[in-house]
């Protein structure tokens, strides 16, 4: 197994526990530890740029939002593939059609232009108020890297008719992730491993939920939580504990990384 030079960390169900909405302190000082290692530490997250976790005085090499579609370091940009103008136009109609308000996500901000239980109770797993946003038309014509909206399984034919380069990122079964095709955490992942001139055999990376599975599948040694679904864990190389059970410290504690 060759050495471990980048991982790439899952934010909610993976780095914050759902029940504390907190990042542990042990989970804190194995991010810490990892880094004086030498270990560069990516953030993936489905998260826009506007609402990352609080990260103290940890500053990652890394940030990966809105499911891959944007990431890069403190100097530069590595990945950037925003939605289409025309895809935007065209989920949001379909949006219309199926009764649901959406919230458009671009580098700086996240606007709405309406309410709904899951769209809110969505927001709130990231520790945000949803509300409606004045500047909604505005900020649909600029880059847009992410469109969330409640959802089912049964509304995914009507949200991507028409659309041209979309596809769907689950992390909640009440709400969606839009991305471009182009996009998403697997490709992320070697967009960024290609910048460091690393390779797959080189990285690890954990995650909880369905929009990690290609981010798994794409690093040498992929850990799913305790808590992430059997479908993460079948394609995972190892399962640790759960995020409650500070499951990542106690693996790198393990595996002798920190």
């Amino acid at each position: 197994m060759d050495p471990v030079r980048i991982i790439f960390f899952d934010v909610d169900g993976t780095l914050i526990d759902p029940a504390t909405s907190c990042i542990s302190e042990k989970t804190f000082h194995v991010l810490h530890k990892l880094q004086q290692k030498g270990i560069l530490i990516c953030i993936a997250t489905g998260r826009p740029t506007a609402s990352l976790p609080d990260l103290k005085d940890l500053r990652p090499d890394v940030i990966c939002a809105f499911n891959g579609s944007l990431c890069y370091t403190d100097s530069t940009i590595i990945h950037s593939v925003p939605i289409s103008r025309q895809d935007v136009t065209t989920i949001m109609e379909n949006a219309v059609r199926i009764g649901r308000p959406v919230s458009l996500a671009t580098k700086d901000r996240l606007v709405a232009n309406g309410i709904d239980k899951d769209l809110s109770d969505y927001y709130r797993l990231a520790n945000l108020t949803l509300t409606v946003s004045e500047d909604f038309d505005k900020a649909s014509q600029e880059d847009v890297y992410q469109i969330m909206l409640g959802y089912r399984e049964g509304d995914r034919a009507q949200l991507l008719q028409n659309t041209r380069q979309v596809k769907i990122a689950l992390s909640w079964d009440r709400a969606a992730d839009l991305i471009s095709k182009e996009s998403g955490k697997g490709s992320a992942v070697k967009k960024i491993l290609e910048y460091f001139g690393l390779h797959a055999e080189q990285a690890m990376a954990f995650g909880d939920s369905y929009n990690d599975i290609q981010m798994l599948q794409a690093v040498g040694h992929g850990i799913a939580m305790g808590n992430a679904p059997e479908e993460l864990k079948a394609v995972a190389a190892e399962v640790c504990g759960s995020v409650s059970q500070d499951g990542i410290y106690h693996y790198c504690l393990t595996k002798g990384l920190i």
